[in-house]
């Protein structure tokens, strides 16, 4: 297969203007390209230009709002940072939350940023680390739209619903994990069916709840959650945290909205800072430094700490570039060419 090499720089200006020419607004354009662009750096390949089609599908479908302008709603007594993104994109909003929330966990030791009324498609790890860049340990969560079967059901009521955690290290990345809450996220069983491979098992039922390997059938039937009633519990603590708890929409609620799964989901996203150092003062030891402890532990047992073959891949696109394949390329030029009139 043809493959070509892309600056990050140059994926990023292609990507932008692919976000122009569909009527996104300059400031919402320019974060969305940053964190597609970082997927695909990092090697995600569901999270990275994959994404486009659904954006543009949703800008032309009447679903987000492509020149939303996101503003802060809080008071600076308030631990709790509130940004209405206006039915927009929500990376621009989550930018404009940031700094603020920054600030208050170094004021209270704790705080958390509520997004409200977003369209977010991308990975949470893009959160926590622009957290772990300020010396905080966070957590980042959101509900989807149902496409997941609780334990024991036969029918879509979950989303995904991803989970994120991160910690900072001075010397190295930050640890990271990032996790749909599902086997896999839905991106993977889409990029399946492209590729004509079949699932895993275990992955996903059908229409009629039977266990099913094949794409299509799993995108109209349900995805399993993972670990079974583990996964199942943590999928609702975000449907409680993520959604109900901030005044914002569960997964079903969203998939009510939309109509359809070949948009990108409408609903809000929880995000808590913490700072280490406000959490263990007065107790002995560098909280810091004891975690290099327990992860040189981890590694030194031979395991592998998450996000390793991530950030791998992050250094390689740094020095050589991002690969695409010519369809790849060839895609990203069609979009630019004929914007929302590329997508059905």
């Amino acid at each position: 297969m043809e493959q070509v090499q892309i600056s990050k720089n140059e994926l990023n200006d292609r990507v932008v203007a692919i976000l122009l020419k569909a009527g996104i607004s300059d400031f919402q354009a320019k974060s969305v390209a940053d964190v597609i662009v970082a997927g695909e750096a990092d090697g995600c390949k569901s999270h990275g230009i994959y994404r486009l089609d659904g954006i543009l599908r949703t800008v032309k479908a009447g679903k987000v709002n492509p020149v939303a302008a996101a503003h802060v709603m809080s008071s600076e007594a308030s631990a709790i940072i509130k940004v209405d993104a206006g039915g927009g994109f929500a990376n621009p909003a989550f930018e404009l939350g940031l700094p603020h929330l920054v600030e208050r966990a170094a004021k209270f030791g704790i705080a958390a940023l509520v997004i409200n009324d977003c369209t977010h498609f991308s990975a949470l790890w893009w959160e926590v680390e622009a957290l772990t860049r300020e010396g905080l340990a966070c957590l980042a969560m959101c509900p989807s739209y149902a496409t997941v079967a609780p334990t024991g059901g036969s029918k879509p009521l979950l989303g995904t619903n991803p989970f994120a955690f991160g910690w900072p290290r001075s010397q190295t990345f930050p640890y990271v994990f990032d996790f749909a809450t599902s086997v896999a996220a839905r991106g993977e069983i889409e990029l399946h069916r492209r590729a004509g491979k079949p699932l895993p098992e275990g992955w996903a039922i059908d229409a009629d709840g039977n266990p099913t390997t094949e794409p299509e059938a799993a995108l109209a039937g349900a995805m399993l959650p993972f670990g079974g009633h583990k996964g199942s519990s943590i999928g609702t603590m975000i449907e409680l945290l993520g959604g109900i708890m901030i005044g914002d929409l569960t997964s079903s609620e969203a998939l009510d909205y939309l109509g359809t799964t070949t948009l990108l989901p409408l609903h809000g996203e929880l995000v808590i800072a913490m700072s280490p150092q406000a959490f263990a003062a007065g107790r002995a030891g560098d909280p810091f430094a004891r975690a290099e402890v327990l992860f040189d532990a981890i590694a030194g047992s031979g395991a592998r700490l998450p996000s390793q073959r991530r950030f791998t891949a992050r250094q390689k696109s740094d020095a050589e570039g991002i690969t695409l394949t010519a369809s790849e390329t060839e895609h990203l030029e069609r979009l630019l060419d004929k914007g929302l009139d590329a997508v059905a």
